[in-house]
C-alpha cells in the first residue's frame, strides 16, 4: 500500500509537477503542521496526527470538514510528530511511503528525519523523501533510480563502512568497492540514461537523486 506522509517542514519548488500524482491516490497522514502542506498541495489529509503545537488551526478545521480522523499525542514525548507518522503508516500496512516536507527548515529536524530512514521497523518498507526536485532513499541491499541522462546521484555512507559498493548506468562507477563514513567521494555521479541501480554487500547508504538542472553538475 502507498501512503503520504507530510511533515511541517518549508516546502519550495514546483511541486505539483514534482509529485507524480498518480503516487497520490492512497492514505495521507500529516504530521501535526505538515497538515497545513498537505492542503496547500491539494491533497486531502485523512489522517492528523501529533501534538498539535505547529497546526494552524484553519488548516485543522478544513481537515476535519474534509473527514480527517485526528489523533493527538502529548507534547511531551520521546518522538517527532513525523516518526510517529511514519510508525503510524506502518501500522497501516504500508509498502511505500512518499515522506514530504521532512528537510526544509530546522536541521535538527531534517537529521532526525533522514536518519529515521535507517529504523529497523522500515526495513521492509520503501520510504522516500521527496524535496522539491530532490529524492532521498536508503539502500540496504539493492535500488534503483529512475530519472534522465545529467541527472545527479550522490552516495552517502550512513554506517562507518559500506561494502561491495556496485553501481551501474553511472559516469563513474563503482566496481565493489568501499564508501566510508566522512570522505566525500560518492557526491555527484551523474546519470547516463533513465535508470541507474546501486547495490551493496554491507552497511546503509544514503542515495540521493537530483533532477538535472542547468548548471546542476558542478561540483562543491
Amino acid at each position: 500500500m502507498q501512503v503520504v506522509v507530510v511533515a511541517n517542514g518549508r516546502m519550495d519548488g514546483e511541486w505539483p509537477s514534482r509529485l507524480e500524482a498518480q503516487r497520490l491516490n492512497g492514505l495521507v497522514i500529516c504530521a501535526d503542521g505538515g497538515v497545513d502542506n498537505a492542503l496547500r498541495l491539494g491533497l486531502v489529509p485523512h489522517v492528523v496526527l501529533g501534538d498539535f503545537d505547529s497546526a494552524p488551526g484553519e488548516a485543522l478545521r478544513r481537515a476535519e470538514a474534509l473527514g480527517a480522523q485526528m489523533v493527538r499525542f502529548p507534547t511531551h514525548k520521546d518522538e517527532t510528530d513525523a516518526e510517529l507518522a511514519l510508525r503510524y503508516a506502518v501500522s497501516q500496512g504500508a509498502t511505500e511511503i512518499l515522506f514530504l516536507g521532512a528537510l526544509g527548515g530546522r536541521i535538527d529536524h531534517a537529521l532526525a528525519n533522514l536518519f529515521l530512514l535507517a529504523a529497523p521497523e522500515f526495513a521492509g518498507v520503501r520510504v522516500q523523501i521527496a524535496d522539491g526536485s530532490t529524492t532521498v532513499e536508503l539502500c540496504r541491499d539493492r535500488c534503483e533510480i529512475r530519472g534522465q541522462a545529467g541527472d545527479i546521484v550522490s552516495l552517502l555512507p550512513l554506517t562507518s563502512d559500506v561494502a561491495g559498493v556496485v553501481t551501474e548506468g553511472l559516469e563513474y562507477p563503482l566496481q565493489g568497492e568501499t564508501l566510508r563514513f566522512g570522505p566525500a567521494r560518492g557526491v555527484s555521479n551523474v546519470m547516463l540514461g533513465e535508470v541507474a541501480r546501486v547495490s551493496i554487500s554491507s552497511g546503509l547508504l544514503i542515495v540521493i537523486h537530483i533532477i538535472a538542472e542547468t548548471g546542476a553538475n558542478q561540483n562543491g
